[in-house]
């Protein structure tokens, strides 16, 4: 079991070591990123029910830092109940899969595209300049992998594109694909730059697992007046 004290590096390392066994998994030829794909890691039921789960609560989608570009970010999202039996089911194989315990990764959250919806070119790390950063270094510090599951075909478009690392990634209902946003040294990795393209036809349902450094300790709610 993981401890509160590891390294950005050691886990990378770990993570990597434990991908590369699983006979599922297979590595994506990304230029200097650390990423990984799982065909059929959700069921059809699981990625049903997590897809009822996202229509009940979808909301439009925030961002952490600012932005005056009004299409950066133009989807639906939410994070999902950590208390319900299927959240629970998925957050243990993940963690099985990745052997990140629990405790290091944040609220899954859920989002979902209509066409033309999208979600600019972004890094899923946190830029310790930016006023954000000390509310989140204080709450598990900064993110090292991203674990993304696509719940369904699209019809067109709303592929994943890393323009820097080389890579597209079609969704397709099942799948798993997941990435270390820090390079081998430890750093956030410039090259982990990714986008939500628009999608030109259907709707597109994904949920996302980031994971941190150190125990995730999200703020507490603030009571309503």
């Amino acid at each position: 079991m993981m401890n509160a004290s590891l390294s950005r590096v050691s886990v990378r390392n770990s993570v990597i070591e434990r991908l590369r066994r699983h006979p599922a998994a297979f590595q994506v030829p990304a230029r200097n990123l650390d990423m990984f794909t799982v065909r059929d890691f959700l069921t059809p039921a699981e990625c049903e029910g997590l897809i009822r789960m996202i229509d009940a609560d979808r909301q439009p989608s925030t961002v952490l830092g600012e932005t005056a570009d009004p299409d950066y970010r133009t989807s639906e999202s939410c994070n999902l109940n950590p208390h319900h039996s299927l959240v629970k089911a998925v957050e243990s194989k993940i963690e099985a899969l990745m052997g990140i315990p629990f405790e290091f990764g944040e609220t899954i959250q859920g989002q979902r595209y209509a066409v033309g919806q999208q979600f600019k070119a972004h890094h899923d790390f946190f830029f310790t300049d930016q006023p954000y950063w000390e509310k989140e270094s204080a709450q598990g510090g900064q993110r090292t992998w991203t674990a993304m599951m696509f719940l369904n075909h699209v019809e067109a478009g709303g592929q994943t594109y890393f323009e820097k690392a080389g890579v597209r990634i079609t969704p397709r209902a099942g799948n798993l694909l997941t990435w270390n946003n820090l390079d081998t040294n430890g750093d956030p990795n410039l090259q982990s730059l990714h986008q939500g393209s628009p999608v030109e036809a259907g709707v597109k349902y994904v949920i996302t697992k980031w994971f941190r450094e150190s125990p995730w300790r999200p703020a507490p709610a603030v009571p309503a007046h």
